[in-house]
């Protein structure tokens, strides 16, 4: 039987064999540990030894740890080095009582947290008072018109607004920064600019057009109950509202002179249902109108404008409307053909005998799709809501036999994600959208956001791009949204240790399609452990309390989700016409939680349990 003085023996060898696995991948970094940012000196000696730390299965180590009332190594990652010899030196003083060492300096395992704020102030900004965590919020459309929106935003104490490039253009963009500068001033407050790169990100192509019909319908709530009337522009075609998102009902010129403030308006919708409208605003541009009804509205509609005494004055009809996308109907073991050329999607063709006389069809642009994928391997399209496995593979289509559908059938639409998990993609670098709105970002922006960072080369093809665009003065995030991006996170951070300061993104949406979702959860955490053992603020982004900034009232499992988010440096919130409750209850969140963690470590606070009729 082995006694206790021989398995603290083995357990000390085990231990030590640590620093052997440390100078190995010291050779095998070596390259890029030459040209490693003064900022990262530290971040580069704490990740290689936790790294080598998780290359050991320790679960029978710590369990023994424990037993000794010694520390388990379990929670060291912003100190490896000091635990790891700590505990080495605790466990010589067992064996030898007369072993004597000089007991590590507090600060030794306090420096790594100090790091990683410095880095996060460098990176997002300094905290506010009395919250660690910073709050990044992605700016609507509409913030390009309306000022109130961004200034609301920046006195709700946010840390950073968020501009995707995958949406708007350029214009809308200045036109946002020149709000949030406006509103810097006007507050004092300090914020940063991140622009998000849109990537190579597959997508479906167009579909074919469908009906010429607009869809106005007000906000309701979960009961059906309207909430607010629908606001939507009337005038004749030639004259649109200012942004491309306001509902708009193009008129004859004649009959819009006749509308006021005021005038109704009597309809048959697409349905055959009456419908009214009210003028409640008058422009020499155009005329505002609500409705309290969802209403289909399609070209030759006929419009009814009526007098006190429900008599029609003038009738007009509905000019040329912009046709809907049709979408395609999928169900479990239905075939869909992903064309290389651009053709137009469709439907299936299905006779009336249940017959497929032609399968339904979408394109897909990237053609590294069509190169890097083999049979039997699974394809999921809409961020996972329809699954897919590969059958056939020619050179200008792949046939997939859908595996996974809603019971009534999925909708697929135009522009919807298509991930490839267990595909090994060749795609690397810069789409030209990229660099051409990297031009616009190293203008205007603090920090770049890049989308699909998968492997270390990925850092040369940015650094290259900043350079061509004088944007090394950026900050840089790196979203990681891949299977591939994760197993290469090390080594991604270790190439992207040159620059500073730099962050990661952890882009729950994109992950939990590529590594499943039951496994969401272990990557997170394991992602947010390698950010800490570098020294590298880390931002929590997707679905943060999506529910209340969309529908104004959060799910249970959305606070317990905003709450774990706690431990990350930043946390992302997307748009929604409830945003700003979701800020304050985001606000309340963390600095609650902060009181029982502090940066990522469980402390016990003061809690008096004779006060539970006090507040609780």
């Amino acid at each position: 039987m082995v006694s206790l003085n021989e398995k603290i023996e083995i357990t000390l060898r085990e231990i030590e064999k640590i620093f052997e696995i440390e100078g190995s991948l010291r050779l095998t970094y070596q390259p890029d540990l030459h040209h490693i940012h003064p900022a990262h000196q530290l971040s580069v000696d704490n990740l290689l030894i936790y790294l080598a730390l998780r290359h050991f299965d320790l679960e029978e180590i710590q369990d023994f740890l424990g037993t000794l009332g010694l520390s388990r190594l379990a929670k060291a990652e912003s100190h490896v080095r000091s635990s790891i010899e700590s505990v080495i030196h605790n466990l010589k003083k067992l064996i030898d009582p007369t072993h004597s060492f000089q007991t590590i300096p507090e600060k030794k395992f306090k420096e790594g947290v100090q790091v990683q704020k410095l880095n996060s102030t460098a990176l997002l900004g300094p905290e506010i008072a009395g919250r660690m965590t910073r709050i990044m919020v992605t700016l609507p459309s509409e913030a390009a018109f309306d000022y109130q929106l961004v200034y609301n935003l920046l006195q709700a104490d946010i840390n950073c607004f968020r501009i995707n490039c995958a949406h708007d253009d350029p214009v809308h963009w200045q036109k946002m920064i020149t709000h949030i500068l406006k509103a810097k001033e006007e507050t004092g407050k300090e914020c940063r600019i991140c622009m998000d790169l849109s990537g190579p990100k597959f997508r479906t192509g167009h579909m074919r057009p469908g009906p010429k019909v607009l869809k106005i319908r007000p906000e309701k709530n979960d009961y059906g109950i309207v909430v607010n009337p629908i606001k939507f522009w009337i005038a004749p075609a030639d004259m649109p509202p200012e942004d491309d998102i306001t509902l708009h009902v193009p008129v004859t010129h004649d009959w819009f002179e006749m509308l006021e403030k005021g005038s109704q308006i009597q309809l048959l919708d697409a349905r055959g249902k009456k419908r009214w409208f009210k003028i409640i605003d008058s422009t020499f541009r155009g005329k505002w109108a609500i409705t309290n009804d969802t209403t289909y509205v399609r070209t030759g509609t006929r419009l009814h404008l009526m007098d006190g005494k429900n008599n029609k004055i003038a009738s007009t009809e509905v000019g040329e409307l912009m046709p809907l996308e049709e979408k395609i109907l999928l169900r479990t073991n239905d075939r869909l053909i992903i064309h290389k050329k651009m053709i137009a999607g469709a439907p299936a063709r299905i006779m009336e005998d249940g017959q497929v006389t032609k399968d339904a069809h979408i394109s897909c642009a990237l053609k590294e799709i069509f190169t890097d994928t083999k049979a039997g391997e699974p394809i999921l399209l809409d961020d996972g809501q329809i699954e897919g496995r590969i059958e056939e593979i020619h050179p200008d289509k792949l046939v997939v036999r859908i595996t996974y559908a809603d019971e009534k059938g999925s909708r697929l639409r135009a522009d919807k994600g298509i991930n490839l998990p267990e595909s090994n993609l060749k795609l690397r670098g810069l789409t030209e959208k990229d660099k051409s709105d990297l031009e616009f970002i190293a203008r205007h922006a603090d920090v770049v956001n890049v989308s699909f960072v998968n492997q270390p080369d990925d850092i040369d093809d940015i650094k290259k791009a900043l350079q061509d665009v004088n944007g090394q003065h950026l900050g840089i995030i790196l979203k990681i949204e891949t299977k591939q991006g994760f197993r290469n996170l090390p080594s991604i951070l270790l190439r992207a240790m040159q620059f500073h300061p730099i962050g990661v993104m952890i882009a729950r949406g994109d992950l939990a399609v590529e590594v499943g979702w039951k496994k969401l959860a272990e990557v997170q955490e394991e992602i947010m452990r390698l950010c800490t053992a570098a020294y590298i603020p880390d931002i929590w982004a997707t679905q943060v309390l999506e529910t209340l900034a969309k529908k104004g009232r959060p799910s249970r499992a959305e606070i317990t989700d905003a709450a774990m988010a706690q431990r990350a440096e930043c946390v992302m919130l997307n748009k929604g016409p409830h945003i700003l409750d979701a800020i304050r209850m985001l606000d309340d969140i963390i600095r609650l939680m902060q009181k029982s963690h502090k940066r990522k470590k469980p402390v016990t606070p003061h809690f008096d349990f004779s006060q539970k009729d006090k507040g609780m």
